[in-house]
């Protein structure tokens, strides 16, 4: 049975930086590895490890920036309106840019890791949820 979060996603997508114990979702974990202001004025980039149990579907959103993403393990349906479904798993990458509003999903059978580095508007909210 999936899971359907209507939550951030992450990282693919997940706000990693205002993340709130209502956003705690059972079979979804983010963990931050860094976060570091850039040479560009006004932008920040931050790394994150992103854990997802199998069936699991992120809410759709957007982020005020850039998302590069690496399968570490698993595999993960990336949607992003307007264009089709396209599924990640192990060893590749992905790329979501700037306001494009997208979802994730783990249809693997076993946990899917995920790298997702985020570069970002410093002064806005990392990650803003779409109906």
């Amino acid at each position: 049975m999936k899971k359907i979060i209507f939550a951030f996603f992450l990282s693919f997508i997940f706000c990693f930086l205002n993340v709130t114990p209502a956003q705690q979702i059972a079979g979804f974990s983010s963990v931050e590895l860094q976060s570091r202001d850039l040479s560009v004025p006004g932008r920040v980039a931050a790394q994150r490890i992103i854990e997802m149990e199998s069936g699991v579907v992120g809410g759709r959103h957007t982020h005020p920036g850039e998302e590069l993403g690496y399968v570490i393990e698993g595999a993960v349906e990336l949607t992003i309106d307007g264009q089709a479904p396209q599924i990640f798993k192990a060893g590749e990458v992905f790329f979501v840019a700037a306001g494009l509003v997208h979802r994730g999903a783990n249809v693997g059978a076993v946990k899917s890791r995920l790298l997702a580095t985020h570069i970002v508007v410093k002064s806005k909210p990392a990650s803003s949820p779409v109906q």
